[in-house]
């Protein structure tokens, strides 16, 4: 594992595309902590977040989550990968066969354009099951989960979340920093390519 330092992270942040120039994906996977790291090792995935969705309650919370569910929400590049690709990474990461019991973790795909459900119902079409029990829904509200919910495998990393720390990085920094998007995969167990270009002036074995 690799350690960063506060000029890594800034340098990795500056390089990479503006919000402007990203498209966003919004998936309920179940338990949203999984799909945060998965999503973020994927390259061309430029941001991760978690939050709620899907229901009535105009601000549900963890504890009272209500009739939403817990999803991901990604902004990627669209030079460097697609919203069929985010899909087919979707459908890989949960069984389309079945929804779970709890709402809290229904399976849920969100699309924004017409483009981007023919490109869901497609995926999901192609299939070779029986049926398909995961939803196809327009995008409505996305209500951001609590701080302590995002980036999940980099909290309670000190030795990870000081160079966050030192270069000045609020919570909500944190959860937009693409940098912090691929750390948190790293440290869920994903295989992150794009660390390679995460500065390198200071490589070495984390404690």
């Amino acid at each position: 594992m690799s350690r960063w330092t506060a000029a890594d992270v800034a340098a990795y942040d500056e390089r990479a595309p503006a919000p402007e120039e990203t498209r966003t994906f919004t998936a309920g996977l179940g338990c949203f902590w999984g799909p945060d790291a998965a999503f973020g090792a994927l390259p061309g995935v430029v941001r991760t977040r978690v939050g709620y969705a899907g229901g009535t309650d105009p601000d549900p919370t963890y504890e009272r989550i209500g009739d939403h569910s817990e999803f991901v929400q990604v902004d990627y590049d669209p030079d460097e990968t697609t919203f069929a690709a985010l899909v087919d990474e979707a459908i890989g990461l949960h069984d389309p066969t079945r929804q779970p019991a709890k709402r809290q973790y229904h399976h849920v795909l969100f699309h924004g354009t017409d483009a981007e459900r023919e490109a869901i119902e497609d995926a999901l079409g192609a299939l070779e099951v029986p049926a398909v029990e995961t939803r196809v829904e327009p995008l409505g509200s996305f209500t951001l989960a609590e701080p302590y919910h995002q980036k999940f495998n980099l909290r309670g990393k000190r030795w990870a979340t000081d160079a966050f720390e030192d270069a000045g990085y609020d919570r909500a920094a944190v959860r937009e920093s693409p940098a912090a998007a691929k750390l948190n995969a790293e440290l869920g167990g994903r295989d992150v390519p794009e660390l390679g270009a995460l500065g390198g002036r200071s490589r070495g074995r984390s404690p």
